[in-house]
């Protein structure tokens, strides 16, 4: 026997839903860059994080996931693929902490991929234009402050 479902504002929900939306937009901005980059050998998710491991910025995989609002477990598991594809490289740290650098393959990796990535960002920002894209960015910064509030 099925329970009846209560009478929800289904459509609003799904107008107005900031998860819904959100997470809509990455696949579809994920895929397009994906494919934008394709012929680089990465994904867009691969090249952004060599990208942030060659600042040699990071203390830690910990500090890194925060600072990406990645999870620990899934940014671990990236960091592992990069690894066996000889892009990064674990590097010793203080106590137990964890850290990877770029490997020059890694580097090579990064310098043959730009261009793509440059294409994708230009038709993307092109498509919205700067002021646009600003706002946007703004906008995307406060969704997330407000998601840690209620966190």
């Amino acid at each position: 026997m099925t329970t009846p479902v209560p009478d929800l504002p289904l459509d609003d929900i799904a107008r107005s839903c900031v998860v819904l939306h959100v997470r809509m937009t990455a696949r579809a901005v994920t895929r397009a860059y994906d494919e934008a980059m394709r012929p680089s050998g990465l994904k867009i998710t691969q090249f952004v994080l060599l990208s942030a491991l060659s600042t040699g910025a990071w203390r830690s995989v910990t500090e890194l996931a925060d600072r990406f609002a990645l999870e620990r477990t899934s940014l671990t598991r990236n960091l592992q693929l990069l690894a066996a594809e000889q892009l990064i490289e674990p590097v010793d740290c203080k106590g137990r902490a964890l850290t990877y650098a770029v490997t020059q393959k890694g580097r090579a990796a990064i310098e043959a991929a730009i261009p793509y990535w440059r294409a994708a960002q230009d038709r993307i920002e092109g498509g919205l234009g700067q002021e646009r894209w600003s706002e946007t960015r703004d906008s995307l910064k406060a969704i997330r402050r407000a998601a840690r509030e209620v966190g």
